[in-house]
């Protein structure tokens, strides 16, 4: 027969650390808000442009509803300016 021999256990002390609240600034501030929020009204705004335009008789085609320079060049060139203005309005820093 064997005796066990007993393994001499360390001890581990295990501190725990002050858990430290940090102040963080906010990611934004309210002139981001309030360019996001313009961004997104423009978007808004060139979405309806292209939306519109219902014709009266749905078996008479109207090119002229369908194809005009609104929903074609207007509403679209809308849309890309309210997604930039949301770009530059997240990417924008504050003068803190």
């Amino acid at each position: 027969m064997s005796a066990k021999k007993e393994i001499p256990r360390k001890a581990v002390s295990i501190k725990k650390e002050k858990m430290q609240v940090v102040d963080h600034a906010p990611l934004f501030n309210k002139m981001n808000y309030l360019l996001m929020l313009a961004g997104g009204v423009v978007i808004a705004l060139g979405m309806l442009l292209m939306a519109g335009g219902k014709s009266t008789d749905p078996n008479v085609f109207d090119p002229k509803q369908v194809y005009s320079t609104t929903r074609l060049t207007v509403a679209p060139v809308l849309i890309v300016l309210g997604l930039v203005i949301e770009v530059y309005a997240i990417f924008k820093k504050s003068s803190n």
